[in-house]
């Protein structure tokens, strides 16, 4: 499998990735009965959470095992996509939410 750089590809997908985990937030709340401010609060929170676990930005670890993940799309069979750093899905929350929203 080829690993390509390629930013701007990169951020477009982080914005589709970050669109549709907020979606798919919203509606796993919706059907747990949250609705209205409580509803819109709890899922950019859970979002948040989420992305900055994603992006590096948390401390994950467990029973003396540190993970650092690192952020790639698969764009075929055989390439995958990344921008040469930590992902900022963090970043599209606010674009996201509005969308949503």
């Amino acid at each position: 499998m080829e690993f390509k750089q390629a930013t701007e590809t990169f951020d477009e997908y982080q914005k589709i990735f970050v669109i549709d985990l907020v979606e798919k937030i919203k509606i796993k709340l919706i059907e747990a009965g949250m609705e209205g401010d409580q509803l819109i609060e709890t899922t950019g929170n859970i979002a948040f959470s989420l992305t900055s676990a994603i992006d590096d930005m948390s401390m994950i670890e467990r029973d003396g095992v540190s993970v650092r993940p690192f952020l790639g799309f698969r764009v075929s069979d055989d390439e995958v996509i990344h921008c040469g750093e930590n992902s900022c899905t963090a970043e599209f929350i606010t674009v996201a939410m509005d969308e949503v929203f």
